[in-house]
């Protein structure tokens, strides 16, 4: 059922000029970001033809989200989030432009392209945290399940639209091209950033204790929470054993299909119309009531979808199969995290959201080490089947914690200290 509630909410957050700008600027960047991915994994299959590359590249990228991610929620809550979101998007627009250079000049190498992943990924483990709490804070808890809708759309549309634009990029002027776009797209987004008119966000006093001490007392927040806990254990188990399967679509592209760089244009664009679609599905809904049961839903959705995906080495029965896994990957990733930034409390925020970050983004990465790995010697499609089988029982164990989940995260609508926005 379609509600018009849920729209009317959208249109009250798209009145706010701020987030407006702000979400101009955002298109702008996931663009760039979606033409970057699509090089990063052909320039990795060019370079190595090998799944197990795929996998580590990924891995680099990832991974660096596990190490720092902690330290990166406790500098967001000291810091100002739009004074770390412009520094952090500084670096972003540096390292794609020495991406650029290097593949341009004919100098890169599997080595170089892995260290530079890394050094990505320690950028990303700080812009993170800062970006999804700026979200929070330019429109509040009333109208975040819509905001965060909104942004699923906006960075889905960008999954949809990026994969095909870096492919006809790539085939026109090669990887250096399609990376040099993705810099002009960063430098586009650091220009909006600085002509946002908000007022610096007010941070607690110093507590005196070490950076070290504040991350560790955010992770003991969140796993003794009722609803949080159990949440990001879902999102562990999906990060391991679902979400590696976009990592590996270059090797689906070449090897289980047949196709090459348009082949791969095409699933990531499946995947990235799913997920467009799920987020106008999650703009008209409106409301937070509910999602617990989404979240839960979804595992099975995930797990039949990608069991499909896996039965056929025809590219157009895949096809659709990978459209529905975008949907529910979305649809899970936005309820979380919604669920998420709605029960924490706010001098925990950024910390929090740094731990989610950790698990969206590291967990990933281990997931797709592993699975490339795998695939090496089972071939592509074993490793994902048996995620999808993981899937499974992780639905049943997640059916018998709904209610409770439910209670603790869709039941705390009293704000808390430090939540005005």
């Amino acid at each position: 059922m379609i509600s018009l509630a849920g729209f009317a909410k959208a249109k009250r957050v798209i009145a706010n000029r701020n987030y407006r700008i702000y979400m101009a600027g955002h298109l702008c960047s996931n663009l760039g970001t979606w033409i970057q991915r699509i090089a990063v994994g052909w320039l990795t299959w060019q370079l190595t033809d090998s799944a197990a590359w795929l996998g580590l590249i990924a891995f680099a990228e990832l991974f660096p989200n596990v190490v720092v991610g902690p330290i990166a929620g406790a500098v967001t809550d000291r810091m100002d989030f739009l004074r770390l979101l412009k520094f952090t998007q500084a670096l972003a627009l540096f390292h794609a432009v020495i991406l650029t250079v290097l593949t341009f000049a004919g100098l890169i190498t599997i080595e170089m392209l892995l260290v530079l992943m890394v050094l990505r990924g320690v950028i990303g483990a700080f812009n993170r945290p800062a970006r999804m709490s700026f979200v929070y804070f330019l429109v509040g808890r009333e109208d975040l399940s819509s905001a965060l809708a909104l942004n699923s759309v906006v960075f889905n549309s960008a999954r949809f639209v990026g994969p095909a634009l870096g492919g006809v990029i790539i085939v026109a002027g090669g990887v250096s091209l399609a990376f040099a776009a993705n810099a002009l797209s960063f430098l586009i987004y650091l220009l909006v950033l600085m002509v946002l008119d908000v007022a610096p966000v007010e941070k607690k006093e110093k507590t005196g204790r070490s950076l070290l001490s504040e991350a560790g007392e955010g992770i003991r927040y969140a796993f003794s929470h009722a609803g949080i806990a159990p949440i990001l254990l879902i999102l562990v188990m999906t990060a391991l054993f679902v979400r590696p399967y976009t990592e590996l679509l270059p090797g689906f592209a070449d090897r289980v299909f047949g196709r090459g760089v348009d082949g791969l244009a095409l699933l990531f664009s499946a995947n990235g119309l799913g997920a467009m679609a799920a987020g106008f599905w999650l703009i008209q809904r409106g409301t937070i009531t509910g999602l617990s049961s989404v979240v839960v839903g979804n595992l099975l959705v995930m797990a039949f979808a990608l069991l499909a995906f896996t039965s056929t080495d025809i590219f157009w029965l895949a096809w659709p199969f990978l459209v529905i896994s975008g949907f529910s990957l979305v649809v899970q990733g936005v309820s979380v995290q919604t669920l998420i930034q709605t029960a924490v409390a706010g001098e925990m925020r950024g910390r929090v959201i740094g731990l989610y970050g950790i698990v969206a983004r590291g967990c990933p990465a281990i997931g797709a080490l592993v699975m490339g790995g795998l695939s090496e010697r089972f071939g592509l499609r074993w490793p994902l089947a048996a995620g999808a089988i993981m899937c499974l029982v992780l639905w049943l164990w997640a059916r018998r914690r709904e209610r409770t989940m439910a209670e603790a995260l869709e039941g705390e609508a009293a704000d808390r200290p430090g939540d005005a926005a």
